[in-house]
């Protein structure tokens, strides 16, 4: 018996079977339908490009300011991920050399048993960041969440923004969305399993990203405004 390639033509008949227009016109408008479907799938991740590409910068060269946020990252039994321990130090690097004053943590904090923020600030301390130069937020339960948060609870108008090199665009495309002028700081990894899950969660997170940008939803839990930067910010000031 001769192979020969299977072709659309050969699949026996049913609802599942893939219809292609018979006519040169159809196939046209077929060609057309998909190439118009990539362009519009390629939208959002270029616009968090256009938005954030000029704005990432490195711990040594990103512009001083008052605030870091830092993004939750997932716990291991109850401590930081590898992936967050290394947001933190970074953080803790930036207000080490002076670039930032206060530090906030955001995450996830919905259950009693999962605390994302206490473990983040308890690294931090460990890490020489005194313990009054921490804000937490328990309420950042994902990157949208957080940034709208940082503007209207905890008032930041201006910070330097904390995570990984693959997550870090669309930080400041959605911070910057929300109203927070914002830079930065991706911090590198080596190419293991996470990494290129991360890259690839990335391409599909961007249609979201795009979509809250135009909307701008209420966070999960938005709450009463909390003044812990303002007074971490005075304190500093006034020393």
């Amino acid at each position: 018996m001769s192979a020969r390639l299977l072709r659309l033509t050969d699949l026996p008949a049913g609802p599942w079977r893939p219809r292609w227009p018979s006519t040169r016109r159809g196939r046209r408008r077929a060609v057309q339908a998909v190439m118009l479907g990539c362009v519009l799938g390629l939208m959002p991740v270029t616009w968090m490009h256009a938005v954030a590409d000029s704005r990432v910068r490195t711990v040594a060269d990103v512009p001083a300011g008052d605030v870091a946020v830092v993004f939750g990252a997932g716990l291991r039994s109850g401590r930081p991920s590898p992936y967050l321990a290394h947001r933190l130090d970074a953080a803790a690097e930036l207000y080490r050399t002076g670039k930032v004053k206060v530090v906030l943590v955001t995450g996830d904090n919905s259950r009693k048993e999962y605390d994302e923020p206490d473990a983040m600030r308890t690294y931090l301390v460990g890490q020489g960041v005194p313990d009054d130069r921490i804000v937490s937020d328990y309420a950042g339960f994902d990157t949208w969440d957080s940034c709208v948060r940082a503007r209207k609870i905890f008032g930041v108008e201006r910070a330097v923004l904390v995570t990984q090199g693959f997550h870090v665009r669309r930080a400041v495309a959605l911070c910057r969305s929300a109203g927070v002028e914002s830079y930065g700081v991706g911090v590198s990894e080596r190419r293991d399993v996470t990494w290129y899950y991360g890259g690839i969660r990335e391409m599909f997170a961007a249609g979201k990203a795009a979509a809250e940008a135009v909307l701008r939803p209420d966070p999960t839990f938005l709450g009463p405004a909390e003044t812990g930067v303002t007074e971490a910010l005075t304190t500093v000031r006034a020393r």
